[in-house]
């Protein structure tokens, strides 16, 4: 069974977002490193880069496939995870903490509020 953290929200595509202050945290979730299997390259945007959500941000490599990754509000990267980038296993082993992929300033904040609960998140995995 998945780990679902409760305090964030998620998108259909498997990513998760934690508000952090202003701006937020962006990862792929249990459910996905779990599917994808061992991970061994992650390929993400640069600081400064405007996103629009549904946009692709970037794409994430395993053993068996590569899967992009969506942008789940509009935003801009403020930062990004180098320790992600040089050692991408580190999203197997901790995909809510030290996997994290990007850090964001949103800047449409509403996009946040259209984003899936947990629990739809829960009922969105259990289809499949």
């Amino acid at each position: 069974m998945s780990e679902i953290k409760k305090n964030l929200k998620y998108t259909e595509e498997h990513e998760w977002v934690m508000i952090d202050g202003e701006q937020m945290l962006i990862g792929i979730t249990d459910h996905a490193q779990d599917s994808l299997g061992e991970i061994v390259y992650l390929e993400l945007p640069s600081v400064g880069d405007n996103l629009s959500k549904s946009s692709t941000f970037g794409a994430v490599e395993s053993t068996k496939s590569v899967s992009d990754l969506y942008t789940p509000i509009d935003c801009e990267v403020v930062e990004v995870n180098s320790g992600a980038e040089s050692s991408p296993e580190v999203i197997n082993q901790s995909p809510y903490q030290e996997g994290w992929l990007i850090k964001v300033k949103p800047t449409n904040t509403g996009d946040y509020d259209d984003l899936l609960s947990p629990e739809d998140y829960e009922s969105l995995i259990n289809e499949k």
